[in-house]
């Protein structure tokens, strides 16, 4: 595998069984023959993400974004196909390694104890990260009782401070306010000259035309497009106004083709 390559798909594939109720999924567990109905939430996806590069993925809800955030991530396994890493990976999204009971300066320590950090350099960054998350005195209180806002401010700390050589975020700054999202772009904008690679998954397109060098387009788990900015984000806001007008029969059966949709907006 090239050195230059961050992150490398091929063919990946994701099933879940689809149980009717708690009686099947019993008689899945005990008898392996069993063959229960599959959800396919990925299609044989082919990626590949160059080291430094910031790839945005944008998709309807149920697209297969997060899916395949998680597999990349480590944090599951295909059903078929291959995934290559190279680097460190720190994986953020709102309750991502948070653990409820823990106060938000313990969980600094859980998480980064759990992934293999000393316990003296987590001493060492500490500081940086409970001021970068800004949560006041909420810092020495369980995390049970912050907001997702406050969530999300400790996670995209503990994470960025990690200093990971991959940086996967999954909606983690759509619950932040106006001020913490625009230091959260900052850090990421450090990351991109230090030639971090970051997955980008987000529902707001509009800071990935700015940060995001590509950005890939799902629908129902099947690539629909990989592209620059400026080539896919018109095209896809057109294609998700006209979804919402569609019937559910219409919504099962259609596919976009970005091809179809650059030449009907883009102009």
């Amino acid at each position: 595998m090239d050195n230059d390559i961050a992150i490398c798909c091929k063919e990946v594939t994701k099933k879940y069984p689809i149980y009717k109720n708690d009686a099947e999924r019993l008689k899945g567990l005990l008898f392996p023959k069993f063959r229960p109905n599959m959800f396919t939430a990925l299609h044989e996806i082919d990626l590949t993400v160059k080291k430094g590069e910031i790839l945005g993925i944008i998709g309807l809800n149920g697209s297969g974004k997060s899916t395949l955030a998680n597999i990349i991530s480590g944090i599951t396994y295909p059903t078929s196909g291959t995934v290559y890493t190279n680097g460190e990976i720190s994986m953020l999204s709102v309750n991502a390694g948070i653990d409820n009971y823990l106060t938000g300066r313990e969980n600094i320590y859980y998480k980064c104890v759990l992934l293999g950090f000393p316990p003296k350099y987590v001493k060492e960054i500490e500081d940086d990260i409970i001021q970068f998350a800004d949560i006041g005195i909420y810092i020495d209180q369980p995390v049970r009782t912050y907001s997702s806002g406050m969530r999300s401010r400790l996670g995209f700390a503990i994470s960025v401070f990690m200093n990971p050589d991959i940086l996967i975020i999954d909606e983690a700054l759509a619950v932040g306010d106006s001020s913490f999202t625009d230091k959260c772009l900052s850090k990421i904008q450090e990351f991109k000259e230090k030639k971090k690679t970051i997955i980008f998954v987000s529902h707001y397109v509009g800071q990935m035309q700015d940060f995001c060098d590509n950005v890939l387009w799902l629908h129902k788990g099947r690539i629909v497009g990989l592209e620059k900015p400026d080539k896919i984000i018109k095209p896809y806001c057109a294609f998700a106004r006209e979804f919402n007008t569609m019937t559910k029969a219409e919504r099962e059966t259609f596919m976009p083709s970005l091809k179809a949709y650059q030449e009907k907006y883009s102009g």
